[in-house]
């Protein structure tokens, strides 16, 4: 199971990866390139797979395993060029097979719920439409939008391979758990 933890700040990072994130995804949504690149310098030392959102740029200047790209963002084709593992953000079952045509690495899916780590965001697809779409595609699926500890495992049953956490990355140990408990 994977575990994304999307961060702002290595302490937070390293506190979700003790907790047994394996993902980390560097999120600092407006920030020029070369301050996100001055923010992620530690990440690589992470142990686990360093994602940087958003900024293709930035993502080979860390020498960071991936890039996440929003349904908006532009940078795929870089990306894959540069050897970076590629996520594509998704709210339906065409965006997710597109994504999968793309190239692209895995889907994140969502949002799954509500959530006030992104008030623009897209209305909830909920288990049902993560379900089709993880039902769609060959490539993993990443749940994201509202998760925590008392419905990450739903996800995770729902057919995804993982989930993404921005609130609940620090409680990474604890959301950890309820998962392995619930499967």
């Amino acid at each position: 199971m994977r575990l994304h933890a999307i961060v702002e700040d290595l302490d937070t990072a390293r506190t979700a990866v003790e907790g047994g994130a394996t993902v980390v995804q560097l999120r600092r949504k407006g920030t020029p390139t070369e301050e996100l690149v001055e923010i992620g310098r530690r990440f690589p030392e992470l142990e686990a797979t360093f994602i940087v959102n958003d900024d293709v740029e930035a993502a080979i200047e860390l020498g960071a395993d991936g890039v996440h790209l929003g349904r908006e963002d532009t940078g795929a084709e870089r990306a894959l060029e540069a050897g970076l593992l590629l996520g594509l953000s998704a709210a339906s079952v065409d965006e997710a097979k597109e994504a999968e045509c793309a190239g692209a690495s895995y889907v994140g899916a969502g949002p799954i719920w509500a959530t006030p780590s992104k008030p623009d965001a897209d209305p909830p697809i909920g288990l049902d439409g993560l379900a089709e779409i993880c039902e769609a595609v060959t490539i993993p699926v990443v749940a994201i939008g509202g998760i925590d500890a008392t419905n990450a495992a739903d996800c995770i049953r729902a057919g995804a391979a993982g989930v993404a956490v921005i609130r609940a990355a620090s409680g990474a140990a604890a959301l950890r758990a309820e998962i392995d408990a619930a499967l």
